[in-house]
């Protein structure tokens, strides 16, 4: 039984092979880590930004740039921020900052609102 050698070349190649493929390995495992911790990042942020946007709501009918009494405020927070009593109306606010817009619950009240589908009902507990 003859024993040959195998080449060198041919184990540097497989040593090569498998280095290279630890290092793409690792890589791949780096990025998705990374990819996961940005998604993370990404929620946190605008879980802060939605507190703050919430936090500041209540403070915005203070503002100079609010038009009524700020004593006839009544702030509801969900669906709208809070409802305006005036003499004369009743006005529905919503709050918004920068480029937010209004959800489709709100589109829907504003909606509801403009087609004069508001009624006043009372109900007695007895």
């Amino acid at each position: 039984m003859e024993i040959r050698a195998v080449p060198f070349f041919i184990k540097v190649n497989d040593m090569l092979v498998l280095i290279l493929t630890i290092i793409a390995s690792v890589l791949i495992i780096l990025y998705i880590r990374a990819m996961k911790r940005i998604e993370t990042l990404k929620s946190e942020k605008q879980s802060l930004a939605t507190r703050y946007g919430k936090m500041s709501e209540q403070f915005f009918p203070f503002l100079e740039k609010y038009s009524y009494d700020p004593q006839n405020f009544r702030f509801i927070g969900s669906p709208v921020d809070g409802v305006q009593f005036e003499d004369d109306k009743i006005v529905f606010v919503e709050f918004k900052a920068g480029s937010s817009n209004l959800s489709e619950k709100q589109k829907r009240i504003k909606d509801i609102i403009e087609k004069k589908k508001v009624k006043f009902e009372e109900v007695r507990i007895n």
